[in-house]
């Protein structure tokens, strides 16, 4: 059988659902510590430690943007799949507050749905982007088991980084900060790609067991997603803007090598090297959520200020149009493969399509626990 696309055939079958499970936020300041207790519990924290942590939220009245950028994302879905014609309830949980996964996947079990596709809101390979949700997916599937309630069948949607409907709106949100540019930097300004650094430990090991090494799939995927950007920038100005990789958000140990350079540092060194301007582009990010808007437009905002450097920030995907349709291709996608038809799968890029399902040894935890939506879930 010939590949099909299947943007134009709305058939979800065999999914009844499809649920955003994203990470959650704390929408008020006394929800600020019991969502930082949340995230970091198993860690042994101290309390007063998550109270400095919190002053990031504190700085914006307690609340993260990220509540409110899933609803918007959320209408943006249910408005594309009315439109385009599928007839798929979309529902929405967090990890880390509510809407918790758990009691989403309590209802939507109570709603009689059996057969559910997830969107995680996080594009690319990693512990942390990817195996934890799995693994949240499992204590939550675990949940409704000691519930006596029925399990449905989740399955995860591939990674997304490398799909033109991601990748474009990033193309457009660099061309606007471009834009903005002072005429006389522009041509000259540096391209700063920047994600949430991991450990280094976890990076090497982060997707197939093929792919890890330096850096694993976790940096690969970033660089081929900065240069698909980049070469697209160039294509449309004539302009090739000098680039690099770039990360920020640490928070680990300081003895504990991660991912570098940290984006002010790279700011730093981009004025010693005579650079007239630069665009911070939060690649690695669907949304403009609480760490683009400190670490990004506060923090290194003001490094750059310091320097003396113009810098814009370009904006994240959200809940852009071309990405709530590039979610329906990919759940349309999947649902014609579970149905065993053969289709064409969309990806640009050197790395082509992720994998369907996460295999065994992928973005392995650091610790033994149990993870849904792989081959190695104990949930069929």
């Amino acid at each position: 059988m010939s590949d099909q696309r299947v943007s134009d055939q709305p058939d979800p079958s065999p999914y009844d659902a499809l649920l955003l499970l994203s990470f959650g936020g704390p929408e008020g300041p006394d929800e600020v510590v019991p969502f930082l207790e949340n995230v970091t519990r198993g860690r042994g924290i101290p309390k007063e430690r998550l109270k400095e942590v919190g002053q990031h939220y504190f700085l914006f009245g307690g609340v993260s943007p990220i509540n409110d950028q899933c609803r918007e994302l959320l209408a943006a879905l249910r408005e594309d799949f009315a439109a385009a014609g599928l007839d798929l309830p979309v529902y929405w949980g967090n990890r880390n507050w509510a809407p918790y996964l758990t009691d989403t996947l309590r209802e939507m079990v109570r709603d009689g749905r059996r057969r559910i596709a997830v969107l995680a809101t996080s594009a690319y390979a990693s512990y942390s982007g990817c195996r934890q949700y799995r693994e949240n997916l499992a204590d939550a599937l675990a949940a409704l088991e000691a519930e006596g309630l029925p399990l449905p069948k989740v399955d995860k949607l591939r990674h997304y980084f490398n799909h033109p409907g991601f990748v474009e709106p990033v193309v457009e949100g660099v061309l606007r900060s471009l834009g903005e540019l002072d005429e006389r930097v522009r041509d000259g300004a540096h391209l700063a790609f920047t994600t949430h650094s991991i450990p280094d430990s976890a990076a090497d090991t982060s997707g197939p067991v093929e792919a890890h090494g330096d850096g694993g799939a976790y940096v690969a995927q970033h660089l081929d997603v900065a240069r698909l950007v980049a070469g697209a920038v160039r294509e449309r100005t004539g302009v090739d803007h000098p680039w690099r990789l770039v990360y920020q958000s640490r928070s680990g140990a300081p003895h504990i090598p991660w991912l570098e350079p940290d984006i002010c540092d790279h700011l730093e060194a981009l004025h010693e090297e005579g650079a007239p301007a630069a665009v911070m582009v939060p690649v690695g990010f669907v949304s403009d959520h609480m760490e683009v808007l400190y670490d990004l437009d506060t923090e290194a905002a003001a490094k750059a200020a310091e320097l003396g450097l113009p810098v814009r920030r370009s904006a994240t995907v959200g809940a852009d149009p071309r990405f709530a349709a590039a979610i329906r291709d990919l759940l349309l996608e999947r649902a014609a493969t579970e149905r065993g038809a053969s289709v064409e799968r969309c990806a640009l890029g050197a790395l082509g399509p992720s994998h369907d399902v996460c295999p065994v040894g992928c973005c392995p935890a650091r610790a033994e626990r149990p993870a849904a939506a792989g081959a190695d879930s104990p949930y069929a």
